[in-house]
């Protein structure tokens, strides 16, 4: 299992960005585009393996922050930090995702195993799978009470190539999210 509850790493932090959005399914897409061009930034190219999971570890904590913490009036805050690794060929991102809403802990949904034949019972819902996402995609995943208000953050962290080691073919690579392949 790959949850944890523990604060930040003690690594030096490579570089970050902080994002405040309306808590809206608007606000939920925007920070995962927004994160996905910052990634690409860091050298975590668009079109990657690396690259489409940390999109869908923001993409997922930050559908939740808006589904579940939802506060009439108040936005959710994503911050994405680089972590340095021993490996300089390597980063290792985390993405946290902060909402005002306390009274709902992330925890991920099990899905009971059904008689042989029958399909499982959460089968035909058609939510409640992102934290099991996120547990599976992440190397450590967790939350804690957020430190300046009411409210919690939840915090993924996957260890990715940089693009200095990732050989991507010339059809695929892209400069951006609406650029033309070459």
């Amino acid at each position: 299992m790959n949850r944890t509850e523990q604060p930040a790493p003690a690594t030096p932090v490579h570089s970050c960005v902080t994002l405040r959005l309306s808590s809206t399914p608007r606000g939920a897409r925007l920070a995962r585009r927004l994160c996905g061009e910052r990634l690409d930034a860091w050298g975590i190219a668009y079109g990657s393996d690396a690259h489409d999971v940390l999109s869908l570890l923001v993409s997922e904590l930050a559908t939740n922050a808006v589904t579940h913490g939802h506060v009439t009036g108040r936005d959710f805050r994503v911050h994405l930090l680089a972590l340095s690794t021993p490996d300089a060929a390597a980063l290792t991102i985390r993405v946290e995702v902060t909402d005002p809403r306390g009274d709902r802990l992330p925890e991920p949904l099990a899905t009971p195993a059904a008689p042989a034949g029958e399909p499982a019972p959460a089968s035909t819902r058609t939510g409640g799978r992102g934290l099991l996402l996120v547990e599976a995609l992440a190397d450590r995943w967790g939350w804690a009470p957020r430190p300046d208000g009411p409210g919690k953050t939840v915090w993924a962290e996957y260890t990715a190539a940089t693009a200095a080691t990732v050989t991507t073919p010339a059809a695929v690579a892209r400069s951006g999210p609406s650029a033309a392949p070459s």
